[in-house]
């Protein structure tokens, strides 16, 4: 299925800086991450636990589809989605290459 550019250009995505993260109350596999956007902090539900400790992620830039509707995932809201990419041996984040301002826009 393909989309149109003014349906893809609808999309904001950014760079985001993990500044906490801490274990899903009601989910064995999620983690609920707060990520500073620059403007901004969201909270974001990820089921990444099976890749990355969370020793791991703090600190850590990742790419972030901002304007996503809010959803609660297991009693909580995510307000937005991180992307990663599928591997057999669970979700690899989607980082930049090279350190940016939280908040940076993709495009």
């Amino acid at each position: 299925m393909s989309i149109s550019f003014e349906d893809f250009s609808k999309m904001v995505l950014k760079v985001g800086t993990i500044k906490q993260a801490e274990l899903h109350p009601n989910a064995d596999k999620l983690y609920v991450l707060k990520v500073d956007l620059g403007d901004k902090e969201v909270q974001l539900v990820a089921g990444i636990k099976v890749s990355y400790s969370l020793d791991e992620l703090a600190g850590k830039q990742i790419v972030v589809l901002e304007n996503l509707e809010p959803k609660a995932l297991r009693g909580v809201e995510s307000q937005g989605m991180l992307l990663a990419a599928n591997s057999d041996k669970g979700p690899v984040l989607l980082q930049p290459e090279k350190q940016v301002p939280a908040g940076a826009i993709i495009g």
